[in-house]
């Protein structure tokens, strides 16, 4: 616990793609603020793991979802509200990446990343907004990645799905800016994650290389030689959500270690 431990006390946050990795990190760290945390993901065996950790049913709550279709979106956030009141933050932490050469990529792929990337991010947002209106406090935060502020060969859908949230980050923190609801986006560089994990073993199959040489290609990226930990990504969503954030809305903040975009 530390200083900001009851910061949140009272408030309802859900976190998408809350099973694993930096969502299961962003849960963790609201719960440490005082925040009640509606986990959503598709995986029921992990969420139910990850909400017993955060100390139960006082604290979190599992609920499976798939952020793509509205109706399942609806009925979990309405399942959400039912044990713990109006929703006071949402963080759109689930995604998915994928590599694949532009002129071979198949629309299956294409379609399947704008999907949980962008339209999730649109219909948990839209799911929610209303209780924050009504309450006249909100906390939207979109975790994006470095690519969405530049492209990167190979990965045109998944930068592209996040050029575009964080196209519709700007636009809803103006459009919500004088109702004390903030809309930002976290950048993360590579992140000790199953998805990094995911990419060096991509690279190892393409190339040959050790695991050590591939996951030695991602931490180059990064200035100070290192892959980011999910528990950085979460402190800064923590912050974001807290009291005290209402001036800082509409922003993309970088958190890759130097790295330029």
């Amino acid at each position: 616990m530390n200083g900001h431990a009851t910061s949140l006390a009272g408030r309802h946050a859900v976190v998408t793609g809350g099973g694993r990795g930096i969502g299961a990190a962003i849960a963790t760290a609201l719960v440490t603020e005082g925040a009640r945390v509606s986990i959503l993901g598709r995986d029921s065996a992990k969420l139910e793991a990850v909400a017993s950790e955060l100390g139960g049913p006082e604290h979190a709550q599992a609920l499976v979802a798939d952020v793509t279709d509205a109706e399942s979106v609806n009925a979990a956030m309405a399942s959400a509200r039912r044990t713990f009141g109006p929703i006071h933050a949402l963080v759109n932490n689930a995604g998915q990446a994928a590599s694949a050469k532009f002129a071979t990529m198949d629309l299956e792929l294409w379609n399947r990343i704008i999907a949980v990337n962008l339209t999730g991010t649109f219909l948990c947002s839209r799911a929610v907004v209303s209780d924050m209106l009504a309450s006249g406090y909100g906390r939207i935060v979109n975790v994006a990645s470095v690519a969405g502020l530049r492209g990167a060969a190979y990965i045109s859908a998944y930068a592209a799905s996040k050029h575009a949230v964080i196209g519709l980050t700007r636009s809803l923190a103006l459009e919500y800016a004088k109702q004390n609801i903030t809309v930002n986006a976290v950048c993360p560089g590579y992140t000790e994650t199953d998805i990094v994990q995911e990419a060096v073993t991509n690279i190892m199959r393409k190339t040959g290389r050790s695991e050590a040489e591939a996951r030695a290609t991602l931490v180059a990226t990064n200035p100070q030689g290192r892959l980011i930990e999910p528990r950085e990504v979460a402190d800064a969503v923590a912050w974001l959500c807290r009291p005290g954030a209402e001036s800082i809305t509409g922003q993309s903040i970088v958190i890759a270690g130097g790295e330029v975009t």
